[in-house]
């Protein structure tokens, strides 16, 4: 079984659905899921093949100051003490 590469990232409160919004529109790229609400954390699992567009999309997001701390981490579902 192949997983998707896992990543997560804060989001500034006003822009969240701007970002949900544009990564949702391109098709397949990307499921997320709010992790912290209060911190703006998102998670994003990506699928291995698109990684790059995502991290394109990611770098603009950060270059206009609305996402921070994108970090690239081990799989949460492939962890069995994770809560999912």
């Amino acid at each position: 079984m192949s997983y998707c590469s896992y990543y997560q990232a804060r989001v500034e409160k006003p822009h969240m659905w701007y970002v949900v919004g544009i990564l949702r529109s391109f098709e397949h790229l990307v499921f997320d899921r709010t992790i912290d609400k209060q911190k703006g954390i998102i998670e994003y699992y990506v699928p291995s093949d698109l990684e790059n567009y995502f991290l394109e999309i990611m770098e603009y997001f950060v270059a206009q100051g609305i996402v921070h701390d994108v970090t690239k981490l081990p799989n949460r579902l492939q962890d069995p003490t994770q809560e999912v």
